[in-house]
């Protein structure tokens, strides 16, 4: 008896269990939308799952009780012994009806709780379906509004599902239930089936009939969006011949159930197989045979002209999936007339061309600001400040903590005393030190600041790398920093966190992370509070599930000195009729969000940046108040956004064959473009600074450039803006082919072909050290493009990169010199005021201290230095640097002489 007990005990803990996470999960998340300020968020959603699940599970429990209703109450003959599996189990009849009942019950409980929980997957579609709106445009063959496709499909297709599942599952348990029962009988001649077991057999069959009817009507709207066409799109074959062949199972499969139902009810077999027959072989006939006959013997003699206009649907709606059709053409005339006047002229452009690549400057910041091993930089980001009064193109990194590198790891360690990351390190993009390595503009802990950038609140409690919970407010202070002298302390004075005021909070947190320390530490208070969902990407994702996040969230200084997250969010859809699909079968995607975590409190507040949107709008019928207009960000955040350089690469690999709008022409691929490779990656867009065509001044931009198909020139470059009234609006500027533009590709070519440079390179990856090409970048001046590409030097294991060169193409001449001004120097001649590297650390502004004394006086100066150093390094036997002062003395005689 006790181990039955025991038993019983234990399977009614694995049974409840599951069910008392999944409690404990809804009630921390409750706590955790509550304190952000988004509880009707998840209201919402939690009622749109339970009505979802209730729905599902309530329409299959009805469904399924009222069948198991007639067929365990229907008269059926009496049998005198059923039996299963020869002799090991024989009842009598009336036995067996008495336990077929309550067990096709149960049967029918634990299916509708299935069908409840595969329900409540269902949603979001739930509430798109409950708030759908129209878009205003119609697709080209059906003539249904857009959003019927990516409004309401969703759920009709999920419901036919669902329809078919529920009649299949009755179908085989009512089917059980009479064998059991005696009224379905199996001989050595065949089964034997009772005629009032037949009728209601018959009903379900001709119910089943109307859900395949429903599924051959969405299947020609389905037959839209994923057609089997050679364009991935419903093309005259679809349209000629599957499309009316769903239309006509549409009608013709009813009135075939009907029949076989009818069949079914008097017994005659022949009269079942006969129009399921039929349905089967005209589909077979009229989705596969036909069609393919179609297309080989009139479409592809004829592709061309039969397919153009459903080339024109595919290009149309693919380019409205993707906000092509926003993109304008600008025609750009190269010329190779650039003068040094004109690269005076552009200061804004040429003072902002990018040096430091992510990856040497992630590495270089992490060795020379980790400070401490606990401490890591994740990710670099680009940007744009107002610095000293310049606008200034800007690389940062936040400092966060690493919990896997701490010194000692246990609990008290990892959950109360470090919590934080402490500030980021910012430096301008294209400055060096005389030792190759990044000035900075924000350094150290607690943050150095040296420009008029001022960090007043370092700490990051949220950030990329913030993956766990810490309690804060405890009786044990936190670390913050650490001094000449031992570690610097701090108490949080923010609102993130839920409050662990009373012992039921504490018991469910440590339920919930599975740690009885947190309902034991005698360190928590009733101040204290506990910070979840601390990675922010997650933590967005945790309050917005229907958003797509982009992969690579940014830091901003905002005018406080604070710290403020901004993430990209992306609404999207599978179901946009005639547009190409992604990977993962996505044809309609937008950046119509963005999204601001704030480093110390955790609060999250969501823009729309693109009101004209329809997903958007609809979310905000769903979600009232969640979503506010752009206007209402901050002005010193609203500086800082930035087109995303993911969503401009997505939307540049389909416009390099969807700029193309001419159907003629795109199925020939006469224009078709490709993103330049270099190496074994495609080029990535990359942020810059600089005067668009026409401007009167310069602007933070995304840029990527484009060559044709399967060759290495330029055809094109692709170009996002970021600032102000102009954000979104993009521009392809096409350079003219009836000549050569240098590529990228052709540049590098030309670099590695350069005796001078060659030798350089292989006699620097020959001295145990290695050298690191940076990114070609494509930098339009005026109607000319310079391509410039830094190189860095560093030792082959755990080396310090060093910015050491910097080579600029320009037309036929290729350069390196040790600074981007002394590369143009040598190209475009002239007397531009060089900048001058300085030293580590050397505050904006104090580099001008440092320049050249004016006049013949100052070049002296700076010949004689050049020729000492030259016989230091003779002296030395480094015969290639002393070669390179010769260079430089010889550049500087020769502006002497002028």
């Amino acid at each position: 008896m006790k181990k039955n007990r025991f038993v019983a005990s234990l399977i009614l803990l694995a049974i409840l269990l599951p069910f008392g996470s999944s409690l404990i999960a809804l009630c921390t998340d409750w706590l955790f939308f509550n304190q952000t300020g988004y509880r009707e968020v998840f209201l919402t959603n939690l009622t749109a799952k339970y009505l979802s699940a209730g729905g599902f599970a309530l329409a299959f429990l009805l469904v399924t009780l009222t069948n198991m209703h007639f067929a365990n109450r229907i008269q059926l003959p009496q049998r005198g012994v059923f039996s299963l599996g020869g002799n090991l189990y024989r009842l009598k009849n009336d036995e067996a009806a008495k336990l077929v009942a309550p067990l096709s019950i149960l049967a029918s409980l634990l299916l509708a709780f299935l069908a409840g929980k595969w329900g409540a997957f269902q949603w979001q579609n739930l509430l798109l379906f409950t708030n759908a709106v129209k878009v205003g445009t119609a697709d080209p063959v059906l003539g249904s509004d857009l959003g019927f496709y990516l409004f309401r499909l969703p759920l009709l297709e999920q419901l036919r599902d669902f329809a078919g599942a529920v009649i299949l599952a009755n179908l085989a348990l009512s089917a059980v239930v009479y064998y059991l029962r005696g009224g379905i009988a199996l001989a050595p001649r065949g089964a034997g089936i009772d005629a009032k077991v037949q009728r209601h057999l018959a009903i379900l069959a001709a119910l089943f009939s109307l859900v395949l009817a429903a599924g051959f009507a969405l299947a020609g709207y389905r037959l839209l969006i994923a057609g089997h066409s050679s364009f991935q799109a419903a093309g005259y074959t679809d349209v000629n011949a599957r499309l009316l062949t769903f239309r006509v199972l549409t009608w013709l499969t009813p009135l075939a159930g009907l029949v076989c139902a009818a069949g079914v009810w008097k017994g005659r077999w022949r009269l079942c197989v006969v129009p399921a027959a039929l349905v089967f072989v005209l589909f077979v006939a009229g989705v596969g045979v036909f069609p393919g006959m179609l297309q080989k013997f009139k479409v592809a003699p004829n592709e061309l002209d039969l397919e153009a206009p459903y080339l024109a649907n595919y290009i149309n709606f693919t380019r409205l999936g993707y906000g092509l059709d926003r993109i304008e053409t600008v025609p750009f005339d190269v010329d190779q007339r650039l003068s040094a006047s004109d690269i005076a002229a552009n200061p804004g452009t040429v003072k902002n061309i990018r040096l430091w690549d992510h990856a040497p400057l992630l590495k270089t910041y992490g060795q020379l600001q980790q400070i401490r091993t606990y401490y890591k930089f994740f990710d670099v980001d680009n940007d744009r400040y107002q610095v000293n009064g310049q606008y200034t193109q800007v690389m940062l990194s936040p400092r966060e903590l690493s919990y896997g590198d701490l010194p000692s790891r246990n609990w008290i360690n990892e959950h109360l005393i470090f919590t934080h990351g402490n500030g980021l390190t910012m430096g301008p993009v294209s400055r060096i030190s005389r030792e190759g390595l990044p000035e900075f503009f924000v350094k150290d802990i607690p943050p150095v600041s040296l420009a008029d950038i001022k960090v007043t609140r370092p700490e990051i409690y949220y950030g990329e790398l913030s993956n766990d919970y810490v309690i804060v407010g405890t009786k044990i202070p936190e670390f913050s920093y650490p001094t000449a002298t031992g570690n610097s302390n701090t108490v949080y004075q923010g609102k993130g966190g839920v409050p662990i005021d009373s012992l039921a909070k504490k018991l469910l947190f440590a339920l919930r992370f599975a740690s009885e320390k947190i309902l034991l530490s005698s360190d928590i208070t009733a101040k204290s509070r506990i910070l979840y969902y601390r990675n922010v990407v997650d933590r967005v994702r945790e309050l917005a599930p229907f958003l797509t996040l982009d992969s690579d969230p940014y830091l901003v200084v905002n005018q406080s000195g604070g710290l403020t997250w901004m993430i990209d969010a992306y609404t999207h859809s599978d179901r946009l009729p005639y547009s190409r699909p992604l990977k993962d079968g996505t044809n309609y995607l937008r950046n119509s969000v963005k999204v601001t975590v704030d480093a110390y409190d955790g609060s999250v507040i969501f823009y729309v940046s693109d009101p004209s949107e329809v997903l958007a709008q609809v979310y905000g019928r769903i979600y009232p108040g969640l979503f506010r207009p752009i206007s209402a960000m901050p002005e010193d955040l609203r500086r800082h956004v930035r087109y995303p350089h993911q969503y401009l690469g997505l939307q540049a690999a389909v416009f390099a064959a969807f700029h193309m709008t001419d159907p003629k022409v795109f199925y020939n691929k006469e224009n078709l473009w490709e993103i330049p490779v270099l190496g074994e990656k495609p080029m990535e867009p990359f942020y810059t600074v600089m005067k668009l065509p026409g401007e009167a001044r310069e602007e933070y931009i995304l840029l990527l450039p484009f060559t044709p198909s399967k060759r290495d020139n330029l055809a094109a470059w692709l170009t996002a803006r970021c600032d102000g009234a102009n954000y979104g609006k993009i521009l392809a500027y096409t350079f003219p082919r009836d000549r050569l533009i240098y590529g990228p590709k052709q540049i590098d070519a030309r670099i590695n072909q350069d005796a001078f440079i060659s030798q350089q390179l292989t006699l620097w990856n020959q001295r145990g050290s290695e050298v690191i090409r940076g990114s070609m970048l494509v930098i339009p001046i005026e109607k000319s493009l310079l391509y410039v590409q830094p190189l860095f030097l560093t030792a082959d294991k755990g080396g310090l990169p060093e910015l050491r060169r910097v080579i600029v193409a320009y037309g036929d001449q290729v350069v390196m010199e040790e600074t981007l001004e002394l590369a143009l120097q040598r190209i475009f001649g002239g007397k531009a005021e060089q900048q001058p590297a300085a030293p580590a650390g050397t505050p904006p502004g104090a580099a001008a201290a440092a320049a050249p004394l004016p006049g013949n006086a100052g070049l002296g100066k700076e010949a004689l230095a050049i020729f000492q150093k030259a016989l230091t390094l003779q002296r030395q036997g480094d015969w290639s640097g002393y070669g390179d002062q010769l260079r430089k003395l010889e550049e500087v005689l020769k502006r002497m002489a002028r």
